[in-house]
């Protein structure tokens, strides 16, 4: 079996795992970032310079080049998020009796997973995959903000193979397309006159799509123990079909046939690892999400060609700060711990109840365990502390729905658990530099 064999193999396997997982929001808005075992056990920090291992590809693919032969790295994470949303003054009165959401967190797998696969003394190859983006929300079905969101659920699965390139010993680049698979079912009730709100059906929107943007990024090694590693990931433009589903003939002129079209943001990652000692490692990250792009979603009848809906995300651009440190606490064991604040898109202005995000600050530790020359086991366990928002909806907001007024307070946490491999299968096709950074 060839190199080329080898990661495509292993990266359809990986593709394969993520597909069957659900996904659930544990990034600014309904971005995902749970892609490393071990850079989630440094909140992230570093992983553009490749804290990550080798599935840092996911924020800088040049890291592709940072570890020689061919090595594999499979992810598995659990997150399980918590959260509720609390009526308040001035709810609509028909609709404050029938109180809050309950619990919205859905718990969720995420598989993810890296491979590279060195060539020669300056050409390597590689895929990573994962879900870039994701949200599993529920409320209960009655309750007082259901004409605003009575389930959503955001699926994706980006398959992105990369080519990286030495350039000295000190310079690193690669890029590679990202091919994107993302889909969405939204569900709220439907107002109806004469009936209670108890009784209200649903109204469903749905629709998928493939996409292709790209990854490339740079990373700088000057001296050994210091790595600087900047990536970027572009936005994937997909052109949605779908259709929406009303519950009366009356309001078919707005069903069937749908179409859409959504940018997905930019991400452009920036991270610094720096040996303190020998056995002790320092990483920072810096991530920027360019929400901005996504503004107002028209929704667009696929037969009258007229609008039908919109979705007005209107989300600003988010930011996320991360500091984190390692030890070699022995040859076999390693362990390290992390923290990071993100300025969330989402604020008063455009929160929702089928998004309640608000910022958060994320607190991590993990640790590796060397079982042998080939495989390394990874554990990371972050807890996520989400600031308690506001939302309004209704006349004069972005969402309004028949005039209905919804006022809540939402809060939120999630802890999440995350297991992982790496193993190397043989040995480079040419002599390589050592690691310069990572001893395990």
């Amino acid at each position: 079996m060839s190199g080329i064999q080898r990661v495509g193999w292993l990266g359809g396997a990986s593709a394969a795992l993520v597909a069957l997982g659900s996904v659930a929001v544990q990034a600014g808005a309904f971005g995902l970032r749970e892609q490393s075992s071990t850079a989630i056990g440094m909140a992230d920090a570093g992983a553009a310079s490749g804290s990550g291992g080798v599935s840092s590809m996911f924020w800088n693919p040049a890291v592709v080049t940072m570890r020689p032969g061919w090595v594999t790295e499979q992810n598995l994470t659990f997150i399980d998020p918590s959260g509720k949303i609390t009526p308040t003054t001035p709810t609509n009165p028909g609709f404050a009796p029938l109180g809050g959401s309950g619990e919205i967190g859905q718990g969720a797998v995420l598989p993810s997973g890296a491979t590279s696969y060195q060539i020669n003394d300056r050409l390597w190859i590689g895929i990573q995959t994962g879900a870039p983006f994701g949200l599993a929300t529920k409320p209960r079905q009655v309750w007082a903000g259901e004409v605003y969101g009575r389930s959503n659920r955001i699926f994706s699965l980006a398959f992105n193979p990369v080519v990286g390139f030495k350039v000295n010993e000190w310079l690193s680049v690669a890029a590679g397309p990202n091919i994107e698979y993302f889909r969405l079912t939204l569900r709220q009730a439907v107002p109806i006159p004469g009936l209670s709100p108890t009784a209200y059906p649903s109204s469903f929107l749905k629709g998928d799509s493939w996409g292709v943007g790209f990854t490339a990024g740079a990373l700088i090694t000057p001296w050994a123990g210091t790595a600087f590693g900047v990536g970027y990931r572009s936005s994937v433009h997909h052109d949605i079909e779908g259709s929406i589903g009303v519950p009366l003939l009356a309001l078919a002129p707005l069903g069937g046939q749908v179409r859409a079209r959504l940018n997905t943001p930019e991400k452009l990652s920036v991270g610094l690892t720096q040996a303190l000692a020998p056995n002790l490692r320092m990483n920072l990250g810096f991530e920027w999400d360019n929400w901005s792009r996504l503004g107002t979603i028209g929704i667009v009848s696929e037969t009258r060609g007229v609008p039908v809906n919109v979705l007005p995300l209107n989300y600003k651009d988010g930011y996320t700060y991360a500091i984190g440190a390692e030890y070699d606490w022995s040859q076999a064991l390693t362990v390290r711990g992390g923290v990071s604040y993100e300025q969330t898109p989402i604020d008063f202005g455009n929160r929702s109840v089928r998004l309640p995000d608000g910022d958060r600050i994320g607190l991590a530790a993990g640790a590796s365990y060397r079982w042998s020359e080939k495989l390394t086991l990874n554990l990371a366990y972050s807890h996520l502390f989400l600031e308690r928002g506001r939302i309004l909806t209704g006349p004069g907001r972005d969402y309004n729905t028949s005039n209905i007024v919804f006022a809540g307070l939402s809060e939120g946490s999630a802890d999440i658990v995350s297991v992982g491999f790496r193993y190397t299968f043989g040995t480079p096709a040419a002599p390589a530099p050592a690691p310069l950074v990572r001893k395990y």
